[in-house]
């Protein structure tokens, strides 16, 4: 019942097909699942909800001359269900890059795009090519074989007896595997060559056997890892022992045990220094690591991980990391932010990376929940995944430490995104097998507040809602509902982040407005903290904790593919008793000029808002080491000048006739009149211009096509004439066609679309960036 439930979720169900109105405004009803004692009408967990645990107690060792790791892991499975369960399924993530053990999902390819590599993927198939976990035992804790199934990249476990409700069980495995070329083959994790200096980075994730989740509204999350679905992960504790070559760094989820040993004095003082340091401490230097590269160890050392109430494990292993930490504080409890990252990438991480670090678990916990974890880490690794206290994201300098800003920009974003990534969903721990977009969508949502609050200048690209309008309006078979399963989206970034995010941001500015928006916003985050929500538990939630009907929005925006277009058809307009037209004046041709570097093109209504707040401070004001050259040039000490014109024609107005009221006698009648033409509902924003140069705003709730989802007239009276009226001035309803949005209508130039080169190496700068020419 659960998966029929998806395939009917993922459709924008009308109850009255063919009509004008009763569809856009029904109850989403029987769409969402039906409330139980699990989960509740209100969005909450119920009286009986539950959920499973597996703790993990795992040693292995990193072999990187034959870039190999061999693993052995103790797993305690608690059985918190009221079901007896008969077997266990594990997940083999690394069987991605193996030829026979992969999802066995194929994608369609063509002569005209097939390059080296894809010659290469394909001869790498028609082999073993040694890729995927070998699965060398698996015993209880006795000792005794266990039967198991591998299928592809999912191992089911036998289990000798059933496991009753409220019991645990105690089994251990041995595995190895050759860790792939990330850089070569793609995926979340392996490692990547540096052919200059000869050394390996390697980041390990999904490098262990872990527990699918099993859960009340489906069972066995046992979907194959085809690679855009991402992890459903079940919560527990770890105790990881990692043995590297004697010179790496090792950073990971969770807390060092033994920074005592495998630190000698000098880096053991740094890192206590960090404990109270609000800038950057290095413990390990740019120096010290660029001399590591030069010679390898023969020797090796194991460093010792604990992470408690976490749903999975990452880490990563260089002699060529930097090593930068400062302490902050959430809440009156001090978090370690951290970086690591090579020297490719020290005059962006150096400057930036940890502070961003910070900024992001300070600026999550006031939209969500405090930071509940003691580290947080963001690792250069021309990458962008996300697991529990670490990350890894991109951004490299060119060869004499010069950037481009969108280098910059895009490593800053990167690692908000991926930092953020803890409280979605590596807290509010959703399936994103199933529903990419619950983990993706929030997060970039709160990315973009916290990228707001980061530079009023940022220019975010996900989160305002005119910068979806290019998606929306593509062909209908180019689209797909938000939900929709994850391996089925091919508009993966829109689809999956910028829509979710775009419309979070619309309900916040402009439907609910922010107050009761963020209260109900940290209300889902704290119900669901450390449990396993669903879409309907976020949907039922926003409504309980705001008082606000959005299932309208729900199956508009998430059910359906309908885009905005409202359009100003006509407008009508009289002045009352005296029966003289009026006159309105010819506006005039003017060319505006905007200082804009790479900066938002718009100036959209969530930085307004955030300037006019006293509240807020932008670090980047703050903060003066933050201040680099594009801080001056993005506020025009270094001028550059973009323009545009436009032309607005004003007709006259139609006299009415004496016989009206003298109490009205010289006020202003306007009939205008709107068409729905992309068929989303939303707000109508009006924005009236008056002869005497004054403006005024007036928002029209979405409710107005409750009786005509199509079309429908209004009438307004004003004191004043009226010389223009633009719809949307701030474009908070990503209306997808702003030409029918202006009366008298405006013409509008045309455009020119730019487009950036791709990058050798992902967040690498290449060629002259205004920095490097200064």
């Amino acid at each position: 019942m659960a998966s029929l439930g998806f395939a009917v979720q993922a459709q924008n169900i009308q109850n009255n097909p063919g009509s004008n109105h009763g569809n856009d405004f029904e109850q989403l009803g029987t769409i969402l699942p039906t409330p139980n004692s699990y989960r509740t009408a209100s969005g909450a967990a119920g009286p009986d909800y539950w959920q499973q645990r597996a703790d993990y107690k795992i040693k292995c060792k990193l072999d990187e001359t034959a870039t190999r790791l061999t693993g052995s892991e103790t797993i305690t499975y608690f059985n918190n269900s009221p079901d007896p369960l008969t077997y266990l399924w594990l997940q083999l993530d690394e069987n991605q890059h193996s030829a026979s053990n992969n999802a066995g999902y194929q994608k369609a390819s063509n002569l005209k795009t097939t390059n080296l590599k894809d010659l290469d993927e394909l001869d790498r198939s028609q082999s073993d090519d040694s890729y995927g976990v070998n699965i060398l035992s698996i015993t209880d804790a006795t000792g005794k074989k266990l039967s198991y199934t591998i299928n592809k990249t999912m191992m089911r476990i036998d289990l000798p007896a059933t496991l009753a409700p409220h019991q645990q069980y105690v089994f251990n495995v041995n595995w190895n595997y050759k860790i792939s070329d990330r850089m070569r083959y793609g995926g979340r994790g392996g490692y990547e060559y540096f052919p200059g200096d000869g050394n390996i980075l390697f980041t390990m994730t999904q490098w262990y056997p872990r527990l699918c989740v099993y859960s009340d509204f489906q069972g066995w999350q046992n979907h194959q890892f085809a690679g855009s679905g991402e992890f459903a992960l079940t919560f527990g504790n770890f105790n990881v022992e990692i043995t590297v070559p004697a010179d790496h760094i090792v950073g990971s989820t969770g807390e060092c045990q033994n920074y005592a040993q495998v630190l000698n004095s000098t880096r053991l003082a740094r890192w206590q220094k960090a404990q109270t340091s609000k800038e950057p401490v290095e413990i390990v230097t740019l120096a010290e690591a660029t001399q590591a590269e030069k010679q390898k160890a023969t020797t090796t050392k194991t460093w010792i991980f604990k992470a408690d109430n976490v749903r999975d494990f990452a880490w990563t292993s260089s002699r060529k990391f930097v090593w930068d930490a400062l302490a902050t504080t959430v809440e009156k409890k001090k978090v370690m932010c951290m970086s690591f990252y090579g020297k490719e990438a020290y005059n962006l991480y150096r400057k930036f990376s940890t502070k961003a670090v910070a900024h992001t678990i300070q600026s999550y916990s006031k939209f969500t929940i405090p930071y509940p974890y003691p580290v947080a880490q963001s690792i250069e690794a021309a990458n962008g995944m996300e697991y529990p206290m670490i990350c890894f994201n991109y951004g490299r300098t060119e060869k004499d430490g010069t950037y481009t800003e969108a280098t910059k920009n895009g490593m800053i974003g990167v690692i908000i995104h991926e930092v953020g990534h803890n409280f979605f969903p590596m807290i509010v721990n959703s399936d994103e097998r199933q529903w990419t977009w619950m983990d993706e969508g929030l997060n970039t949502f709160t990315q973009y507040l916290a990228e707001e609050l980061w530079d009023n200048k940022f220019p975010s690209r996900r989160g305002p809602a005119w910068a979806i309008t290019d998606y929306m309006k593509l062909p209908k078979n180019e689209l797909e509902p938000i939900m929709t399963n994850s391996e089925n989206i091919i508009q993966f970034g829109p689809n999956a982040y910028s829509k979710p995010a775009t419309g979070l941001n619309i309900l916040r500015e402009t439907i609910m407005g922010r107050k009761l928006f963020d209260y109900a916003y940290k209300e889902y985050a704290r119900r669901w903290a450390f449990k396993h929500p669903t879409p309907a538990d976020l949907f039922r939630t926003l409504e309980d904790a705001s008082g606000e009907d959005l299932d309208w929005f729900w199956r508009g925006w998430f059910y359906g593919t309908d885009p905005c277009d409202i359009s100003l058809d006509s407008v009508k307009g009289f002045q009352i008793g005296d029966g003289k037209k009026v006159t309105l004046p010819e506006p005039k041709s003017k060319t505006v000029k905007l200082e804009k570097p790479l900066v938002p093109e718009f100036d959209d209504i969530s930085k307004i808002r955030n300037r006019q707040d006293s509240s807020i401070h932008f670090l980047v004001d703050a903060d003066t080491t933050l201040q680099d050259f594009y801080y001056k040039y993005d506020r025009g000490v270094i001028p550059y000048d973009s323009t545009f014109t436009y032309q607005k024609t004003d007709p006259a107005a139609e006299p009415l006739d004496d016989s009206t009221s003298k109490k009205y006698a010289g006020r202003y009648l306007y009939e205008l009149s709107f068409t729905n033409k992309g068929g989303l509902v939303m707000p109508v924003i009006i924005e009236w211009t008056y002869t005497d140069g004054t403006k005024e705003t007036e928002k029209i709730p979405a409710q107005i096509w409750r009786k005509d989802e199509k079309h429908f007239d209004k009438v307004f009276l004003k004191n004043k004439a009226v010389s223009s009226i633009q719809l949307d001035p701030l474009r908070e309803t990503a209306d997808i066609d702003v030409t029918n949005n202006q009366w008298p209508q405006a013409k509008v130039m045309g455009r020119f679309e730019v487009f950036k080169s791709k990058q050798a190496t992902r967040g690498q700068s290449q060629g002259m960036n205004p920095m490097q020419k200064q």
